[in-house]
């Protein structure tokens, strides 16, 4: 405490003063830190279709992304890995009618800093689509296409959120706000999955593991009582836990003040899920800063892009 006693004096003049005070009590606690794992066992993990036959059929992911994106290579990766045929497509890809996501199953839309989050965190990258009517009718069709799945992460989460008049059962998605900090969060946190309709989550339910996070806007606004309705129907994918692996309200195991530690939520027909933590970039045994015992080379997290490959091929 005298050690850090001037840094964190400092820092209350620069953050938000409570959730210092709550960083230093994490400090004081004594438990399992980020070891409190829990991993399903009825779920089986995915096989590396990296290298299938060149002459079997490989769905197309789309990898969006916008200036200013730079997750798009972890996320192309992890599709990739699970049997996708990864393709590189930027907004200017759409604007300049080189493509049209008619012939993707899935949209994947990566974090960053659009427009380096000058107008907010993703709103300059969404009014790209509100405000031009050939966007906006490609993105409708897309979403409204029943054999098609969608996600977005970071960035993407917070794109997604701000065109959600376009998305079928998205009244959910709500503009995100400033982190309670009032600083950029880059860390390793854990999450726990919930019980929910999203087609990239299914069997993944209880899953307790760490994930990356590194956003500047990333608190759902959703009050306590509009969470508890979601969950009731299956649109909470999930929430923040501390170290003892319970719900967290408090920084910095919950970055950014969400209440009941929500970090994810998915349409009502569960095709379409937003994320503020990175799966993608954690999808390997050594992207983690912090390894649980008993972590396997390919982590948990691959398993959502497997679940949308095995949907796609469901849909076939």
């Amino acid at each position: 405490d005298i050690w850090t006693e001037t840094h964190n004096a400092i820092t209350k003049l620069r953050d938000a003063p409570e959730c210092v005070d709550q960083l230093i009590d994490s400090r004081r606690s004594i438990g399992p830190g980020l070891a409190n794992c829990f991993i399903p066992k009825n779920k089986n993990f995915p096989i590396n279709r990296n290298n299938l036959n060149k002459t079997t059929c490989r769905p197309k992911v789309a990898i969006l992304r916008e200036q200013g994106i730079n997750g798009q290579t972890e996320m192309a990766y992890a599709f990739k890995h699970c049997g996708f045929e990864a393709i590189d497509v930027h907004m200017t890809d759409l604007i300049d009618k080189r493509d049209d996501l008619s012939s993707y199953r899935v949209l994947a839309v990566c974090g960053g800093f659009s427009f380096g989050d000058v107008l907010g965190a993703g709103v300059g990258w969404a009014n790209s689509i509100l405000f031009n009517e050939r966007l906006r009718a490609i993105f409708k069709t897309f979403l409204n296409r029943v054999d098609t799945i969608t996600l977005g992460i970071c960035n993407g989460c917070q794109m997604i959120s701000h065109i959600s008049s376009l998305v079928p059962g998205g009244g959910n998605f709500i503009a995100l706000k400033e982190n309670k900090s009032r600083q950029f969060e880059s860390r390793l946190v854990s999450v726990e999955v919930k019980p929910s309709k999203s087609v990239f989550f299914e069997g993944l339910s209880g899953l307790r593991f760490p994930i990356a996070v590194a956003h500047g806007e990333g608190r759902f606004p959703h009050s306590a009582s509009t969470i508890r309705k979601l969950e009731e129907h299956g649109e909470v994918v999930m929430n923040y836990v501390d170290q003892f692996g319970v719900t967290s309200d408090t920084y910095p195991s919950n970055p950014n003040g969400s209440i009941n530690g929500l970090s994810g939520i998915c349409s009502s027909d569960g095709r379409v899920t937003i994320l503020m933590p990175h799966p993608e970039r954690v999808v390997l045994r050594q992207q983690l800063s912090y390894v649980p015992k008993g972590t396997p080379l390919i982590t948990p997290w691959m398993t959502v892009f497997d679940n949308a490959y095995q949907f796609v091929n469901n849909q076939q």
